[in-house]
């Protein structure tokens, strides 16, 4: 079994630099342009066999030009939408305060957001039923930055300043393999 994953095209908020975790965002024409290039390489790939996604629009609109291009349909996972990043949403990406309350792994965002160990928890836990349900297909997940950098550690070991570090582009695609 083979996991890809990718995040959604470019939108408003990543074109101003601005934190935008469950604010709707649109793709910008570049975002767009990005979606149909990600399902040109999802046919290139050619061994995808089903399409999971967070359900937020900037996730679906990225998704859509793969299924298309691959006769798939899309499932969608509410586990796997973005972080809420609770009073930052809207804020510069530097805000203050805000690089720190990501590294505190277990307090939540303020006013109302979630901690890292809540984001963990559900994309685990999304990660390990796609596995289970799934294990004879290879599938891609399109979904967001912050979910990507949970889905790295799922895989791969990371050290706290490794996942601060862990960036991944608009419709990047990274393949995982499943033992």
């Amino acid at each position: 079994m083979k996991i890809y994953a990718t995040r959604h095209g470019q939108t408003d908020c990543n074109l101003r630099d601005v934190i935008c975790g469950v604010t709707p965002a649109r793709l910008t024409d570049k975002g767009i342009a990005q979606a149909r290039e990600l399902a040109e390489t999802a046919e290139r790939v050619g061994d995808i066999d089903m399409i999971i996604s967070s359900p937020m629009a900037r996730a679906l609109a990225t998704a859509e030009p793969t299924a298309k291009r691959l006769g798939l349909p899309i499932l969608t996972d509410e586990r796997l939408r973005e972080w809420n990043y609770g009073s930052y949403e809207g804020k510069p990406r530097f805000a203050d305060g805000f690089p720190n309350a990501k590294k505190n792994f277990g307090c939540r965002m303020p006013n109302g957001g979630e901690s890292l160990l809540q984001l963990s928890h559900r994309v685990y836990s999304a990660l390990d039923d796609i596995i289970e349900k799934y294990r004879d297909k290879n599938v891609l997940i399109v979904c967001h930055g912050g979910v990507c950098r949970v889905i790295e550690t799922y895989f791969n070991d990371m050290t706290t300043e490794e996942f601060m570090n862990f960036f991944m582009g608009n419709c990047e695609l990274r393949k995982y393999e499943v033992g």
